[in-house]
């Protein structure tokens, strides 16, 4: 496939996962910097992207800007302001819809479902289906990570989840459905707000918040990896934990149905029978470590960087023409 040349993008630090992914499709990527930081100026955060550099937004205006990469409806007014270019009419811009719709499940009308001129990409086949995106040309462009490698060994016989904020997220999350698994054995939660959950059930213990290399080798360490999400887009760190080699105990909600294989442990809506698929993972460490082999083996083929950044790139290339 025919590399897109190099753009000059305006993209702001939203996911950071997403765009740890991003930011590797060798296009120069922009992001707006304002000296009290906050959701709409804080930059790189500290992340080291070589492809990425902070702009004071007083200097927007002055560059040749290719493509805004939209996140939030807020920031479709920001760029107008800040490039003196409106997005979709005099620059062009696609707007990425990280989740699912709230509040209503099939109802919700997208804020960009009035406009035509600015396509809505939806990261997974779930959420184009459930938001009600009206005008909007719509594209679904997959998750795609960079490869953590496989650091399986699931020598702690534990369950580990990824949750940021599980407090307040609650049944959004499914953290009250973490007890009825730490019943059989104990459940690591890593992730934002984790230290939260303290004190709540004595075998669900938190984490800690961790930079991605020493979580990654945390959670490789414990037995199976539990995604109890009811309701939120297919979490990056579902896929991160499958391409380390982790077997997966899920509920059957959103995309995970797509996402996680039979043969890579257990995907249902019936929680009896996650438990005693997380009771078997527990308990039999080489079914563990084969079933986590399909689900790498499936994370590779299905949510690998290379297909995210080329589907990428010819959407890039399309709306840039």
């Amino acid at each position: 496939m025919t590399k897109t040349a190099p753009l000059r993008i305006l993209l702001w630090h939203v996911h950071g996962s997403w765009t740890e992914s991003f930011v590797r499709g060798g296009h120069h990527c922009l992001l707006p910097l304002l000296a009290e930081g906050g959701p709409w100026g804080r930059g790189l955060s500290g992340r080291d992207w070589p492809s990425a550099e902070e702009v004071p937004v007083d200097d927007l205006k002055d560059l040749d800007v290719d493509v805004v990469i939209l996140q939030r409806p807020e920031e479709i007014q920001l760029a107008a302001r800040w490039l003196r270019r409106r997005p979709g009419k005099e620059v062009p811009a696609v707007y990425v819809e990280h989740n699912t719709p709230r509040e209503h499940a099939a109802t919700t009308r997208h804020p960009l479902a009035d406009r035509d001129d600015i396509p809505l990409v939806h990261v997974t086949h779930f959420n184009e289906l459930m938001w009600d995106s009206g005008l909007a040309p719509t594209v679904i462009v997959p998750h795609g990570i960079p490869d953590p490698g496989e650091r399986y060994t699931g020598e702690v016989p534990h369950g580990a989840a990824l949750i940021n904020e599980p407090a307040r997220r609650g049944r959004i999350t499914g953290t009250d459905l973490l007890p009825a698994f730490a019943e059989i054995a104990p459940v690591d939660v890593y992730g934002i707000g984790s230290e939260e959950l303290e004190g709540r059930h004595p075998a669900v213990h938190p984490g800690g918040d961790l930079p991605s290399r020493e979580l990654h080798t945390e959670v490789a360490r414990r037995r199976v990896y539990l995604h109890t999400a009811r309701w939120t887009s297919l979490g990056l760190s579902l896929l991160e934990a499958m391409h380390l080699g982790m077997p997966v105990v899920a509920l059957a909600t959103t995309e995970a149905v797509l996402a996680v294989p039979p043969d890579a442990g257990a995907v249902s809506t019936d929680i009896k029978a996650l438990a005693k698929a997380y009771r078997e993972l527990i308990h039999e460490p080489d079914f563990a470590v084969l079933a986590g082999k399909s689900a790498r083996e499936f994370a590779l083929s299905h949510y690998g960087l290379e297909a995210f950044l080329e589907r990428w790139d010819a959407l890039l290339a399309e709306v840039t023409a």
